[in-house]
């Protein structure tokens, strides 16, 4: 059974009811960001209950030494870790001496929360008897601001409902924090002061071997009914600690009111001695606007968000909810204003999957940020990818590869691999062709080349040198082969030729020859720079395109099928529909030896290559291939059912096509993979919108123009979505009777609909 508390509802994610069971996973479901930094929702307020408290800097990381066994040659040193952060969201409240404690107290009633996606806040309501059986009514609002990206507030307040009480708040700074996944238990932040002035404090400590240094600062108010009122708090500090504490006698029905203004300043960003000082002048900004007025440019900035990036579904709200979580998290998680940031697979709820960078961002992050966004933030995207190239050349010579070439990490935070799997660190080498079809796609979708001349060819001939010294010439076959691999599924480690690397490897050598005979036609300095850096001749021109041209696809003639690699067909091949539903999902039931020798595919795998490259097969190809893999597939990567789903819709499967578009949508809602707990699957959210966008609405580039083939699940009367494409920001929207399609400016746009020609119509916005 999958969970099912989340209340429908078209604009915010509704739990009412307090579970102390389901704490971990609403603190994951309820997090909140702003590109900079995020948080768990862990409760403000002291809780002695099962919880994962977490709080995360964009960035700031720490390389927790590997932990294996034993160790093998190129193995990656550390594994990196996204740091749980210094903790400035804690409030412990005191009602007549007594700590108030969810887990301790004998009723909790009228419990709420709402994460208000539209406006982008998140808040809890309830009415609490304590041990002391006093009574009340505790109401939090809290938010990360878009605008001031260094600064959050919370609104916490208190109401005796049962007598006057003596209320106590104390809000609190704590550097002294741990991540749950150390691999050696060890702490990863140095304390190093704690200062104060006056209702203001600071608390300043430094990561450990990566000397991020980090500035954590709070400034509170108090009134009672709305009536300011001018404490001075006592003090309390230590080494990692300090808090402020209020002491007020509140009467029956009235209300207290912490305003509690906080943040990050880190030395990513300012001058290390000077950060107490930047830590001032953003809580002068944020004071002065007041919370009302901080929490208005929260909703204008979300608003901004919303009117480019929001799809509407008509007549199905949890289909709605699913697709606007999704959207909400991306934005919250990475907004593109630095371009030494990515996307982690967990952005900022969680700490698995440790690094921040994944292939994800290439193969399914890239094309919302292009449609979402403009062309700019997809740019820095790449622009990551090439200025961490010397690391990926780096990475390709642990491994023995000469010559320049690159094997770009699989998992990383500056550029070197630091995943601690070897399947996956040494095997899972088609995220390199991610990195290229990335190029591809971009130049595709916006029709600007200039990345390529830049930068990108670099990193194209770097991989074309990876895939030429990694494939092996069989005499057997007398083809070329690429040996000891894991593909995309990672339920099957150490095959040979999976057909998705090696025609991975075949186009990428293709795509990076096509791209030096252009730029030697047509940017000549381009061309001699590049050149002369790389030292490229020939003759190894000559011998990538020997490989390229005489690649080996494993295939079956009884089925007519590429095998998803040379032994796919040696497996027991008993499908998941005859798999005892007891034994799901089979990563947490099965041995990791029962699992290899299964015929079960965690993800897209071979059908990832006919989603990258659809329009090299016909859609009878398509539709065989479909058959034969998806039966055998778990879906047990968040990463698998928006492929699915885009694939289905383009059969016109669209029952099939709908059952996997609420499993993308509403993977984590409804946590589908019983994980929830751990985080989000924040890059997967990014091919829920591409389930929408490429499945039913069809979209593809085509000959320069967009191209729709629009279908409509029979559960929705219609949906609406907008892309920016070259500039041109097109509304597409799509019913039962038809499709329209608008332009916002003053230019209209031709595009193919059903593969003719058709005019999308500029509709100037009037002020």
């Amino acid at each position: 059974m999958n969970q099912d508390y989340i209340i429908p509802d078209n604009w915010s994610i509704i739990e009412e009811g307090f579970e102390p069971e389901r704490v971990c996973s609403s603190e994951s479901l309820f997090s909140i960001g702003n590109g900079a930094m995020g948080q768990r929702a862990n409760f403000e307020e002291y809780y002695s209950g099962k919880t994962f408290q977490g709080s995360y800097i964009a960035g700031v990381y720490y390389p927790d030494k590997t932990k294996v066994g034993w160790w093998k040659n190129g193995y990656p040193e550390y594994f990196a870790k996204v740091l749980n952060a210094p903790n400035w969201i804690g409030i412990n409240v005191k009602v007549n001496g007594e700590m108030l404690d969810l887990n301790t107290c004998k009723a909790v009633e009228e419990y709420r929360r709402e994460l208000n996606m539209k406006e982008g806040w998140y808040s809890r309501t309830f009415k609490a008897k304590m041990p002391n059986d006093m009574v009340v009514k505790v109401e939090a609002l809290r938010f990360l601001s878009l605008q001031e990206d260094e600064a959050g507030a919370i609104k916490y307040s208190v109401t005796p409902l049962n007598g006057d009480a003596e209320i106590t708040l104390v809000p609190y700074l704590h550097t002294g924090i741990e991540n749950k996944d150390t691999n050696w238990e060890e702490k990863f932040w140095e304390p190093l002061s704690v200062t104060e002035s006056g209702v203001r404090a600071f608390a300043t400590a430094r990561t450990l071997k990566t000397k991020y240094t980090a500035c954590t600062f709070m400034s509170n108010t108090v009134d009672i009914d709305g009536k300011i009122l001018s404490l001075v708090p006592a003090s309390e500090n230590t080494t990692d600690y300090v808090s402020h504490t209020y002491v007020q006698s509140v009467a029956a029905n009235s209300t207290i009111t912490l305003y509690k203004y906080a943040g990050y300043v880190t030395s990513m960003n300012h001058v290390v001695d000077a950060l107490e000082d930047a830590a001032n002048k953003v809580l002068d900004t944020v004071t002065g606007l007041g919370f009302d007025g901080l929490l208005q440019t929260q909703k204008d900035a979300w608003a901004k968000v919303w009117e480019m990036a929001d799809i509407t579904i008509d007549g199905d709200v949890k289909a709605q909810q699913g697709i606007r979580f999704n959207i909400f998290q991306l934005n919250q998680t990475y907004t593109g204003a630095d371009d030494r940031l990515n996307i982690g697979p967990k952005g900022f709820t969680g700490e698995k999957y440790g690094g921040s960078t994944y292939w994800d961002t290439e193969a399914y992050c890239i094309p919302f940020y292009m449609a979402t966004k403009d062309e700019k933030v997809a740019r820095s995207l790449l622009k990551y990818r090439y200025n961490q190239l010397d690391k990926a050349i780096e990475n390709a010579g642990k491994l023995g590869f000469t010559n320049g070439a690159a094997l770009y990490p699989m998992v990383t935070m500056n550029g070197e691999e630091c995943h601690n799997e070897w399947e996956i660190t040494f095997e899972e080498i088609h995220r390199n062709g991610a990195i290229a079809f990335a190029i591809f796609n971009y130049v595709r979708y916006t029709g600007d080349y200039s990345y390529v001349p830049e930068m990108g060819l670099e990193v194209l001939i770097a991989i074309a040198r990876f895939w030429h010294q990694r494939a092996t010439f069989s005499t057997n076959h007398n083809k070329y082969v690429i040996l000891g691999v894991t593909g995309p599924n990672e339920y099957e480690n150490n095959v040979n030729n999976n057909w998705y690397t090696n025609y991975l490897a075949q186009w990428c050598i293709h795509y990076a020859a096509e791209n030096i005979e252009k730029i030697k036609a047509a940017y000549g300095a381009d061309y001699a720079r590049i050149m002369d850096k790389v030292q490229l001749s020939e003759e190894e021109l000559t011998d990538w395109k020997k490989v390229a041209d005489n690649m080996y696809f494993p295939y079956s003639e009884e089925h007519n099928v590429f095998l998803q690699q040379d032994g796919f067909l040696d497996k027991e091949l008993i499908t998941v529909a005859n798999l005892d539903k007891s034994q799901r999902p089979i990563n947490q039931k099965w041995s990791w030896d029962r699992i290899l020798r299964s015929p079960y595919i965690k993800q897209a795998d071979t059908l990832q290559g006919f989603y990258f490259f659809e329009d090299q097969f016909t859609k009878e190809e398509l539709e065989r291939h479909f058959d034969f893999y998806e039966p055998f597939t778990v879906h047990e990567s968040s990463l698998s059912p928006c492929v699915h789903s885009i694939q289905a819709a383009v059969l016109n499967r669209m029952e099939q096509a709908y059952t996997f578009y609420l499993r993308t949508s509403r993977l984590d809602l409804d946590d589908y993979n019983k994980e929830v707990h751990e985080g989000l699957h924040i890059t997967s959210m990014a091919g829920t919108w591409m389930s929408v966008v490429e499945g039913f609405g069809g979209m593809r580039v085509k000959d320069g123009m967009l191209s729709f083939e629009p279908r409509i699940p029979e559960q929705w009367n219609g949906f609406t979505f907008k892309v920016n494409f070259r500039n041109h920001v097109l509304k597409v929207n799509v019913t039962k009777e038809g499709t329209t399609f608008t332009v916002d400016g003053d230019k209209d746009v031709t595009i193919l609909l059903n593969g003719e020609k058709a005019t999308a119509k500029a509709v100037l916005k009037t002020t």
